[in-house]
């Protein structure tokens, strides 16, 4: 099992700034891929950006200019830079890893993000 566990969440105005961090423990895998989610009410759960342990990217279109990713192989950490946020990214976010060998995936319990317009 793996336990991963996000903060950074918050209130911010439109155009603000956030950064989500994720640390992993337990059966983490160096070359397991790491990223985050999110769910806002009333939505299914969409991908926002993923890493592998090598550093590819990989970020929805919809933030990609917006949001970045990073990750901290020795903390076993990913993290997310949120900037220009809108009202539409309010949402739970939620760190996942995913076993590169069995594609079973981790979840955090998610950290709420909230923009005012």
């Amino acid at each position: 099992q793996v336990q991963l566990v996000e903060s950074g969440g918050g209130l911010v105005q439109t155009g603000g700034s956030l950064k989500l961090s994720c640390t992993a423990s337990g059966d983490i895998l160096s070359n397991d891929l790491m990223g985050w989610s999110r769910q806002a009410p009333g939505k299914q759960r969409e991908r926002v950006a993923s890493i592998t342990s090598g550093g590819t990217t990989d970020v929805a279109g919809s933030v990609e200019e917006r949001f970045t990713i990073s990750r901290d192989n020795r903390k076993n950490a990913v993290y997310l830079q949120m900037d220009s946020l809108k009202p539409e990214d309010t949402a739970v976010y939620y760190c996942f890893s995913r076993r590169r060998s069995t594609a079973t995936y981790f979840w955090g319990q998610g950290t709420q993000v909230t923009v005012s317009s």
